[in-house]
Order: C-alpha cells, then sequence, then structure tokens
C-alpha cells in the first residue's frame, strides 16, 4: 500500500504543479478539501475510490493516471503484488491492473463487491467495458437495471449515471476496461 500511496503522492503533485495549479484551486475543481490533497501529496493518506474519482474528473484525467509508472516494454503483474483501492465501507474493492497510458487511452482493473455491496459510481469521461469474472452483478445505468452472470458483459459511456450492486450471497468480480476516446475538437 505505501508504494501506492508514494505512487498517487507524487503524481498528484506532479500534476498539480505542471499546470499551476495551488492547493486551493485543485480543492475547488476537484471538491476534495485542501487538507487532504496536502496529506495524499504527502504520501501520508490512502485515498478512497471517491476520493480518487473526484480527483480525476476535477482535473480532467483517468482514475489511473495518479497510479502511473515509468513505461517499460513489458508488464507482468502478480495479484498479490496489486494494492486495492477501496471505498469508505470496504465492501468496493478496484485493483489496478493496466494503468492509463496516454498513447493507449484505456486502463483495466479488476473489481470486487462483497455481498450487498451498492457502488454509486460518479459519470466521467469515456466509455466502460465490463465482464462479470465470477458472481452475479446488478448494473443501473440511467435507473435501469441489467443483471449480469458470470460471462457476461456490458458497454457503456461514462457518462451515464450509473451504479454497481452486488445482489447475491458471494464476492462478485468483474473486469472493467476503462476507455478514453480523444476529446472533440
Amino acid at each position: 500500500m505505501e508504494h501506492l500511496n508514494k505512487m498517487i503522492a507524487s503524481n498528484l503533485s506532479g500534476l498539480r504543479k505542471s499546470r499551476g495549479l495551488s492547493l486551493d484551486r485543485t480543492a475547488e475543481l476537484t471538491g476534495v478539501s485542501k487538507a487532504m490533497l496536502a496529506q495524499i501529496e504527502k504520501g501520508k493518506s490512502n485515498p478512497t475510490v471517491s476520493t480518487l474519482w473526484k480527483i480525476a474528473n476535477g482535473l480532467q484525467v483517468s482514475f489511473s493516471y495518479f497510479m502511473k509508472e515509468d513505461k517499460v516494454s513489458f508488464i507482468k503483474i502478480n495479484k498479490e503484488d496489486i494494492s486495492a483501492v477501496e471505498d469508505e465501507e470496504g465492501g468496493y474493492r478496484v485493483f489496478p491492473y493496466f494503468k492509463f497510458q496516454p498513447d493507449r487511452k484505456f486502463e483495466i482493473y479488476t473489481v470486487e463487491l462483497e455481498p450487498g455491496c451498492v457502488h454509486g459510481a460518479k459519470t466521467h469521461l469515456g466509455e466502460e467495458y465490463l465482464l462479470v469474472r465470477e458472481g452475479a452483478l446488478t448494473v443501473s445505468l440511467d435507473g435501469e437495471e441489467h443483471q449480469l452472470k458470470t460471462g457476461d458483459a456490458l458497454q457503456f459511456s461514462g457518462n451515464t449515471m450509473h451504479s454497481y450492486e452486488n445482489k447475491a450471497a458471494g464476492t462478485a468480480s468483474f473486469f472493467l476496461l476503462m476507455y478514453y476516446p480523444e476529446p472533440e475538437a
């Protein structure tokens, strides 16, 4: 977890400074307090999924922008080496496998929801492509529920109001690919 916090701290600080933003202005743009931003930049706070989404949306970058590392020719990832980013209650966990790279325009996660967990996602840039890996998942898109089971897939625009819910008895797990197209001119 410490390695992840350092990456987030370094990337947030670097982005903010490269844009000439003060902590006050960054707080205004993101809705995250100046004190929390300062703690994150110092690597002393482990931001939640909701906090990272607020920062990403406010600064108009991908969710995993803050988790990027230097580029290499190949990447092998062992699950035990990935630190999950969790919501406040701990029932929604995101494992960032392939983080956003500007030349690739996508990122891939595994997401886990505990039984009874409902995660209301914020609208965001790009598109979501999900594939249920294990269990059952209910995805609500603009209030319409879609029931998915192991092997089912769903694609939708990130600017659609959406939420994920696990109504089953076991943990639900799904792969999530976030695609960020070029902004229209």
